[in-house]
């Protein structure tokens, strides 16, 4: 049986669930269907928002001879088909899903035809085309970002639709419960209405029975694709700008999704990339509350690292020991190192042993000869640094 996704698929742009700035009058994707000519494009953004639905309406409204391809599941024969295809016609647009997982054989095999206007090339995508797609594909489309859908698009798409439904009543309280379940993904938010019609009684879905159904929302970011590495990076870049609701928030997301080892793995990170320094003392507090973690498990867990996690973002910042360490690995891999000087050397007795001086400090060079004036440490602007500098500057000060 056909779904109502499916059934509902647009064929003309005015038929688009949101994604006004790209096919409103005067928009871009308007302006080509007006001009009766289409460019190859890859068209990107979350799961659910429009990508299908706007390559369709394309096709179908310029009327041009098309094929749907998926860079997984098609293969290379497949592929070739379509060029066959295309030759024969003299032209052809080709929509690919998942066009970021297409391999070289295949693009290899598509690189001149879509070069000479043969193949018009309609790439749709979840992930990032300039992480994820290959730079020969990608100089050869334009690329289109789509935007999240608000409660308000998908609500308006949902009583739309629910007309396409005989004898459907569906209340306001369920169309607003089902837009935000949905999280901006409007085939679930349609596949979700339609299991609602038909299991409920007399075809009226209520709130009740959409909440029978499913209660949860969906998350965008679960743990594969770039919606998850866009709530890692979140997170650890909302302790790193010390915005504690932020880093609580996105914390939540990754709980809710189950990935501890990746909640794990950044927040040690985090202690010493982004605390380092000027909190030292956060790197064994992380470790500890990972172990209780551990011990607790899920929901628990949640209280230990709800801890440290409002104190990683509260504490004050230092990136300088890595920084200066990276600077070291710099000059390393430019080739600006130097022998060792003779009197640190192994069993040397040029050494000065500093435990034998006052404060165990002896001024002595310890950098080679062409690097020995070389300052890679440049310390925060933190009262654990300037304390430890400071102790540093009186032991050497005779």
């Amino acid at each position: 049986m056909e779904l109502l996704a499916d059934k509902l698929r647009p064929n003309c742009l005015d038929d688009i669930v949101g994604q006004k700035h790209l096919v409103s009058k005067g928009a871009v994707l308007y302006n080509l269907v007006q001009n009766k000519k289409l460019f190859s494009m890859i068209l990107f953004g979350n799961p659910g928002i429009g990508k299908t639905s706007i390559a369709n309406a394309l096709v179908k409204e310029l009327g041009c001879r098309f094929r749907m391809l998926n860079a997984v599941i098609n293969n290379k024969s497949d592929f070739d088909v379509v060029i066959e295809e295309a030759k024969m016609y003299g032209e052809l647009v080709l929509i690919v899903d998942e066009i970021h997982r297409m391999n070289k054989d295949k693009q290899d095999i598509l690189l001149p035809y879509i070069e000479n206007g043969l193949i018009i090339l309609i790439g749709l995508t979840t992930s990032n085309p300039y992480y994820k797609i290959n730079p020969a594909i990608r100089s050869r489309c334009q690329i289109f970002e789509l935007n999240s859908l608000s409660v308000g698009d998908i609500k308006g798409g949902l009583l739309k639709a629910s007309k396409g439904l005989p004898k459907c009543k569906v209340d306001d309280a369920a169309l607003s419960l089902i837009a935000n379940l949905s999280s901006g993904d409007f085939r679930s938010a349609l596949n979700l209405l339609e299991i609602a019609y038909y299991s409920s009684e007399k075809k009226h879905v209520t709130e009740d029975v959409v909440k029978t159904i499913n209660s949860k929302p969906i998350l965008v970011g679960d743990a594969n694709g770039d919606g998850h590495y866009d709530l890692i990076s979140a997170f650890q870049k909302s302790i790193r700008g010390s915005d504690v609701d932020a880093a609580l928030y996105y914390l939540g997301r990754l709980i809710v999704i189950g990935d501890l080892d990746i909640i794990y793995r950044r927040m040690n990170v985090i202690a010493y990339e982004d605390i380092g320094l000027a909190n030292p003392g956060m790197g064994p507090k992380v470790r500890a509350a990972i172990e209780a973690a551990e011990m607790l498990g899920l929901p628990e867990a949640r209280i230990p690292l709800s801890v440290v996690v409002t104190e990683l973002a509260l504490s004050p910042k230092s990136n300088s020991a890595h920084i200066a360490l990276d600077k070291v690995l710099d000059d390393i891999e430019s080739g600006s190192t130097g022998d060792v000087p003779p009197w640190i050397k192994t069993s040397s007795p040029l050494y000065k042993y500093p435990h034998n001086y006052k404060k165990h400090w002896v001024k002595q060079q310890y950098l080679p000869d062409n690097i020995k004036n070389k300052k890679y440490y440049e310390p925060c602007d933190n009262k654990y640094e300037a304390n430890l500098n400071k102790i540093n500057k009186e032991m050497k000060e005779e």
